[in-house]
């Protein structure tokens, strides 16, 4: 579960920063990504979801489930908070697979669903 805090983790950060290319980083250059508009595949796609949120939004998880699917690929389940300035607190269920690449663990495939 520490793999998966630290990859979260730096995608909160970087959501909550509101940096689109920071979050992007975080991702396989060949991830799949769905948040709630069409899904994407790549950093690139990532990048301008992340551009396209408000200002002053940010992101709180917490994990509910994680599994390692092999010595590189696991499993994590969360819930998410995203709260914004101007709206009601969005709650979503984030279900991801995260890989080793090299010397990082990159998340390869994200998908959101409401509650």
């Amino acid at each position: 579960m520490d793999i998966l805090t630290g990859v979260l983790d730096a995608w909160q950060a970087a959501v909550n920063a509101h940096e689109p290319e920071r979050v992007a980083d975080v991702f396989t250059e060949d991830a799949i990504f769905q948040g709630l508009h069409p899904y994407s595949v790549g950093r690139s796609g990532v990048a301008a979801y992340y551009d396209s949120q408000p200002p002053g939004m940010t992101a709180d998880y917490r994990i509910v489930e994680t599994r390692r699917l092999a010595e590189d690929v696991i499993l994590g389940y969360a819930s998410v908070n995203f709260a914004f300035t101007d709206r009601p607190t969005l709650s979503v269920h984030l279900s991801v697979v995260i890989r080793r690449a090299g010397d990082r663990w990159l998340i390869a495939h994200y998908q959101v669903s409401r509650l």
